[in-house]
């Protein structure tokens, strides 16, 4: 990106057009990120408790606490739980505290939720954890497999390039129990069964054997096969399909698409590596482009995609628990390597403690002082009612954040205030080891710090004062770029080496890099024979879903929100396309169980509950459920996803599994329902059954609905001069309150009668006299509805683009036709702009075109 300020607290967002990885487009998230650099909710002094303290005193505190404990009960009772938001410096820091001074490897990262299942995978198949794959093989490949991705949604910049190599010509497989958006636009779409990824690849490897498109030179030349891999039963094509529950003509296609066309690409995200078994699914996927030879050669290739900004620089410096730094393990060479290169006093002596476990570790009291930086694992977890329990517990929680309340700050005894987006200096990585800069457009407000100084401080105050003497990003950066050539010689595929920066103007300066080059292309592996590895995996049962859990739940994200919503959730642009958390539900299993499109479910696991509002719809397959993970208890009194998943994870990889948990579903009846809308925020928060924020320009709105009295959420509103009007028959109250004639809240509820659109409320907060018609919730005279948004870069709403479809008749383009990619969404955006940015409505907008005829 490039960003501008305009003001104290405000900038102006362009993508940057020269940066090899999006060149100049951006998201929704990017286009709006400029409503999200206010201070509003920020963390500004450190805090011991509910008190602002010195930053000297704050770090006293933390420096004892954890000395006295190590003390005590030895370095394995501290544990750090760090975040794929810190950038590369930072990471390297803290991993190296805890590794090589504290001498525990008690240090994981939020990652291990979203791609440590890849790096298991890439690990026991190439001897190190190296995605082979760059963005520019997409423009190479002829046919885009994606696993487990709604690429539309989560990587919509990547799925330009897709949609842009699709339109010349390339064939697009989706596999994902959801119709998601990405699998509507696809040429096929294989609904396969949750957890059944391992057979169908392992089917497809059985079916490239036989068609005889196994690469037999390189199989001989390069990998490693195991004695009898060969052997097994269950891979014939009916078999597959009965495991996957999908058509046999639709699994044949997939399989005669992939034996036909060499150039094919296998794009995996979540719902490979979010498994119980994702590593076996990893490498059930590298073993078909190993054996097919489909892999360091252009548009052919494995290609896993990261869930963070900074995942990959994690991996690089060590960030996960079961790595020691610059992708080396625990191997005894290993280990003294990096103690020499540190000349550090000790050396975490074997692999830590991964999330899960590290929780449960907590809980038990095993860990004693816990430091969280830059994430919210109340909120991300699994079984997240157990993790804030053992937060609760826990002797001494430290957290750093930009947010001053987050549902983890809330059990921490020390806070320190940490540099945001847009204040933050250094570097990341991006799925295709694409290395940036980022650098400071906006000063450090209040007292907050950068993440890397904070620990650097805590660092010397321990003792290690040389070993910590970094004044400034660019003096870590060069040393992580020594450390992963020192003693290299070419064992290890990761090597930064000419980008060490000789000099404070060459660190500023340093331009997008991608480390690596084109690797495997000749054919070497970093292991010990210098051969890849063919792993026998094998698809476990998958057991039917217990009787009273019996539905499947999923859970993922929504296309313009973001983790937990500590950021994007500022933006009132964003909030608008799924402004509630919704549980996703089939009409078949609806219908059976009285759910009501609209109304209010309850999702329960042997975990945990939480409330939603249901969406009925076919994307889903019968028996499963989707629900997304943003929300928290400061933003809804439902959505509380974490609480559902088991804390169950991978056993290779440790990675939790979050998209197959028995649950239960049941309709919640409500009496009334409605919405406040306030200017700022709420005098208190809404006391009901259901309540959402949702952030609007100069204020909040919150949907409500209940089964109480409802009258005390008037205690919301802030003083001023009422208006009320009250219909006992429907059961309707509306209250408007006024400031110096001026519109400063609304609050509308209703037992039977209807309630206005919010958009025309919204807007008259901002207004400097209210209307007349403020009870109304409209104006006199025709008021259009804009409809649901559709698309957030530009804050079109449905209606608006059905009405430009009708007027304009844009179903007569041209370029509407066989493929409905990229015309669509120029069509659409010639008349009013949808579709022309990130990209990500255009499956949405495909849908609102009629269909063509023969005679059209």
């Amino acid at each position: 990106m490039r960003v501008t300020p305009t003001g104290a607290r405000s900038v102006r967002i362009e993508g940057d057009p020269d940066h090899p990885a999006n060149r100049g487009k951006l998201c929704s998230k990017g286009t709006h990120l400029g409503e999200t650099v206010g201070l509003g909710g920020r963390l500004l002094t450190p805090m011991i408790g509910k008190r602002r303290v010195s930053w000297a005193k704050a770090l006293d505190l933390v420096t004892k606490r954890f000395r006295d404990t190590i003390a005590r009960h030895g370095p394995n009772s501290v544990a750090f739980y760090v975040s794929g938001q810190l950038l590369t410096e930072d990471y390297y820091v803290a991993n190296k505290l805890m590794k090589g001074f504290i001498g525990s490897a008690n240090i994981d990262t939020n990652s291990r939720l979203c791609m440590s299942s890849a790096v298991a995978g890439h690990t026991r198949a190439f001897g190190e954890d190296i995605v082979p794959a760059s963005y520019d093989d997409l423009d190479a490949a002829d046919l885009i497999v994606l696993v487990g991705s709604n690429t539309a949604w989560c990587h919509p910049i990547v799925y330009q390039r897709i949609r842009a190599r699709c339109d010349a010509g390339a064939r697009l497989v989706v596999i994902d129990p959801r119709r998601t958006e990405t699998a509507q636009e696809a040429d096929l779409h294989l609904a396969i069964r949750p957890g059944s990824d391992v057979a169908l690849m392992n089917g497809l490897l059985a079916w490239c054997r036989e068609a005889g498109v196994l690469d037999a030179k390189f199989l001989a030349d390069h990998v490693a096969v195991p004695e009898g891999f060969w052997e097994g039963e269950g891979n014939d094509l009916w078999s597959v399909a009965r495991n996957c529950d999908v058509p046999v003509a639709d699994l044949k296609r997939f399989y005669e698409l992939f034996a036909a066309i060499p150039r094919t690409v296998t794009m995996f995200s979540q719902g490979v590596n979010q498994s119980l078994t994702g590593t076996d699914q990893v490498n059930a996927i590298l073993n078909v482009h190993l054996a097919t030879g489909r892999i360091g050669k252009p548009g052919a290739q494995p290609f896993s995609i990261t869930g963070q900004p900074n995942a990959m620089g994690g991996r690089e410096v060590g960030g996960l628990a079961s790595t020691l730094a610059a992708h080396m393990d625990f191997a005894e060479d290993n280990r003294a390597r990096v103690q020499r290169f540190w000349a550090s006093p000790t050396i975490a002596p074997k692999p830590g403690l991964k999330a899960v476990d590290l929780f449960r570790a907590v809980g038990e009291g095993r860990i004693k002082a816990l430091w969280v930086m830059a994430t919210n694992p109340a909120v991300s977890m699994p079984d997240a009612g157990r993790v804030r329990e053992a937060l609760a517990g826990c002797p001494f929680v430290v957290v750093s954040d930009v947010i001053a309340d987050t549902d983890t700050s809330t059990h921490a005894h020390v806070r320190l205030p940490a540099a945001a987006w847009g204040e933050k200096d250094g570097t990341v990585t991006n799925s295709d080891r694409t290395v940036s800069r980022q650098r400071a457009v906006l000063p450090l407000p209040g007292e907050a710090k950068p993440d890397w100084w904070i620990v650097t401080e805590v660092a010397r105050r321990m003792g290690w004062k040389t070993a910590f003497s970094y004044d400034r990003p660019a003096d870590i950066w060069r040393e992580h770029v020594r450390l992963s050539t020192y003693q290299n010689e070419g064992a290890r595929l990761f090597s930064l080496a000419g980008h060490g920066a000789a000099g404070n103007a060459d660190y500023d300066a340093m331009a997008p890099f991608r480390w690596g080059g084109t690797p495997f292309a000749d054919g070497h592996f970093p292991t010990p024979d210098g051969r890849a590895r063919l792993v026998p995996v094998v698809q476990n049962p998958i057991a039917a879903p217990p009787k009273l859990w019996p539905l499947t739940l999923n859970t993922g994200r929504y296309r313009d929100q973001w983790r937990s919503m500590t950021r994007t959730g500022l933006s009132p642009k964003l909030a608008r396309h799924r402004e509630e958390p919704l549980v996703e539900v089939h009409p078949a299993d609806a219908a059976r169980l009285g759910i009501v499109d609209g109304g209010l479910a309850r999702v329960a696991t042997p975990q945990g509950e939480s409330l939603y509002r249901a969406r009925v719809t076919d994307t889903q397959r019968t028996g499963e459920l989707f629900t997304p993970i943003h929300w928290t208890d400061r933003t809804s009194s439902g959505g509380r996803t974490g609480m559902l998943p088991r804390p169950l994870a991978d056993p290779i990889s440790g990675q939790p599994g979050f998209k197959a948990t028995p649950a239960s579903i049941a309709a919640v009846a409500t009496r009334w329902r409605g919405f406040l809308i306030v200017a700022g925020e709420p005098e208190r928060r809404p006391d009901c059954l259901w309540a959402t924020r949702v952030a609007v320009p100069s204020g909040s709105l919150w949907e409500l609905a209940g089964d109480g009295d409802p009258v005390r959420l008037e205690t919301c509103l802030p003083a001023g001069e009422r208006i009320e009007a009250i219909d006992r028959a429907r059961g309707t109250r509306r209250v408007a309150v006024l400031a110096d004639g001026r519109l400063i809240a609304a609050l509308f509820l209703t037992e039977t009668g209807e309630l206005p659109t919010r958009d025309w409320l919204i807007a008259q907060l901002s207004e400097p006299r209210a209307v007349p018609t403020v009870l109304a919730g409209r104006t006199p005279g025709v008021q259009v509805d804009r409809g649901p948004v559709v698309c957030a870069c530009f804050d079109i709403g449905l209606r608006t683009v059905v009405a430009a479809i009708h007027d304009q008749r844009l179903s007569d383009v041209a370029a509407i036709g066989a493929a409905i990619g990229a015309a669509i969404g120029a069509a659409i955006g010639a008349a009013i702009g949808a579709g022309t940015n990130c990209g990500s409505c255009r499956p949405a907008l495909a849908r609102l075109l009629p269909e063509k005829t023969d005679a059209a």
